[in-house]
């Protein structure tokens, strides 16, 4: 078949189908025959439009534009493509900055577990929109950490706060931002293998700072616009402190102890035991023992046969004398503090005996400690010098019974809020246990209490310690028992 469409015979054969005008409406295609009334307008408007796009004969005029047979037919297409690709980059870089802004990176800070006045401050200080105060306690050791127990309590609270920040209808991003960080230390298994007896935690949108404490916490969530810091207050550095010698025959052990923790001194100069200070050999069928331990410039020899020969009390009294001369050297010589004593009971007066230190603590712990877990040792000798860290408490609250039945002492805390605020206490008590829901506006003087909290209270209590803390004062936080006339707060006033 040829493809022109022409027979072998030069004769034309049509196309296959229906013919090019089959089925049109009349009046399209080629133009009728000029009707004689509108032949003037319609030869009038050819011309119009022959003078318009063509310049001579078969040519087009030079206004007109003709697209190139290769032009790029996508051209539209793709710029339409590009404004798509530049929305959707916007959108991108939209969700881009939300997803940065819900999942900023705030790294938690540990805080020291004996917190300084700069410190508090710092904590009592801040303010935001949100910030969470949470405390939980902890264990060092033993089954309460191989099972998990204080993670598993931590992720609890962490679940409580959540609910409850979403029931009061803060925003969820922002509540996600601000627990980010605590979930991240969640994760961190080494964390929940080193702790002390609780942790208190601060958070805000880009803050996150947290304290292992050396005391015990009861359970706690604080929201607010600042932080609660009322648990902190035994974590105020003191100067309450005590020595622990560890001692027998055999060995020396010195420990620097407070409230809160214990820890061994190592003195290189202290004897490895008796027989480190007193030797003993054999020679010519007598006796012989010298003097002079491993902290000694020298030492005396001694010849002794039968009644001559000193005694093992004689022997001990030089070894503990030696032992002392250390550390009177090395650390007690400038000191106050008191020391106790870990030794055989026995063993006891002769180091009083023969000690230089004057500062030795009455009670003593008997028996052979060489090989007690520190922790227990610390938490014995805690609890026998318990009387001396609580001398200053004792003497505060003595002083505030003998005054009162005078102005200087109230248990009212319509009286004692607005006195913290203006430097009035000199020393504060508080029940650790409660709260005080209210509004105080200090320009004012103007003091709302609610028996229960209501939108926009915050905790008078708490602002109480601090501004008390910060001014100079001294807070002391009791059982509700021990509160003058079972109050929730009391104060002795300056003036």
């Amino acid at each position: 078949m040829n493809k022109k469409g022409k027979t072998r015979e030069n004769k034309y054969i049509p196309p296959k189908g229906k013919p090019s005008g089959s089925g049109k409406e009349e009046g399209l295609g080629m133009r009728p025959t000029l009707d004689s009334e509108d032949l003037e307008k319609d030869l009038e408007r050819d011309k119009e439009i022959t003078e318009k796009y063509t310049s001579g004969v078969d040519e087009l005029a030079a206004n007109v534009h003709l697209r190139h047979s290769n032009r790029n037919r996508q051209k539209h297409r793709d710029t339409h493509k590009e404004k798509q690709n530049e929305e959707s980059n916007k959108a991108d870089k939209s969700k881009n900055d939300t997803q940065k802004e819900e999942f900023t990176d705030t790294k938690p800070e540990e805080l020291p577990g004996v917190l300084n006045k700069s410190i508090f401050s710092d904590l009592a200080s801040y303010q935001s929109d949100l910030c969470v105060s949470a405390f939980i306690p902890t264990h060092r050791a033993g089954g309460e950490v191989n099972e998990h127990q204080d993670s598993i309590l931590f992720k609890n609270v962490l679940q409580q706060a959540m609910q409850t920040l979403l029931e009061k209808k803060y925003d969820e991003v922002t509540v996600n931002r601000i627990l980010k960080p605590a979930y991240d230390l969640l994760r961190d298994e080494a964390f929940w293998l080193n702790l002390q007896k609780g942790i208190a935690v601060f958070m805000a949108d880009g803050f996150f700072k947290f304290i292992k404490v050396p005391f015990s916490l009861h359970e706690e969530i604080y929201i607010n616009n600042s932080f609660n810091v009322v648990p902190l207050v035994p974590a105020m550095s003191n100067e309450e402190k005590f020595y622990l010698l560890v001692i027998s025959k055999k060995h020396v052990k010195f420990y620097k102890a407070d409230a809160f923790e214990m820890e061994e001194l190592i003195i290189p100069e202290l004897p490895f035991g008796m027989s480190d200070v007193v030797h003993f050999e054999e020679k010519d069928d007598q006796n012989l023992f010298r003097t002079g331990g491993h902290g000694s410039t020298g030492g005396a020899n001694f010849h002794g046969i039968g009644a001559g020969e000193p005694d093992e009390k004689t022997h001990i009294a030089m070894y503990f004398d030696e032992v002392d001369e250390v550390l009177m050297k090395y650390v007690l010589a400038t000191e106050k503090a008191p020391l106790m004593i870990a030794a055989v009971d026995y063993l006891v007066p002769i180091y009083k005996s023969v000690a230089k230190y004057k500062h030795i603590a009455e009670d003593a712990i008997t028996g052979n400690h060489d090989h007690d877990d520190v922790h227990k040792l610390y938490n014995t000798a805690r609890e026998r010098m318990a009387r001396y860290f609580h001398e200053g408490m004792k003497k505060a609250l003595q002083h505030f019974y003998n005054n009162s039945a005078t102005e200087l002492t109230s248990t009212i805390p319509e009286d004692v809020i607005p006195a913290a605020y203006y430097s009035r206490i000199s020393q504060l008590f508080v029940d650790r246990d409660e709260h005080i829901w209210g509004t105080f506006d200090e320009a004012e003087n103007n003091l709302e209490v609610h028996t229960s909290r209501m939108d926009g209270d915050e905790c008078l209590l708490n602002k109480a310690v601090i501004k008390t803390i910060l001014n100079g004062g001294e807070v002391f936080l009791l059982s509700r028992s021990q509160m003058p006339d079972n109050s929730k707060m009391a104060a002795m006033m300056r003036y």
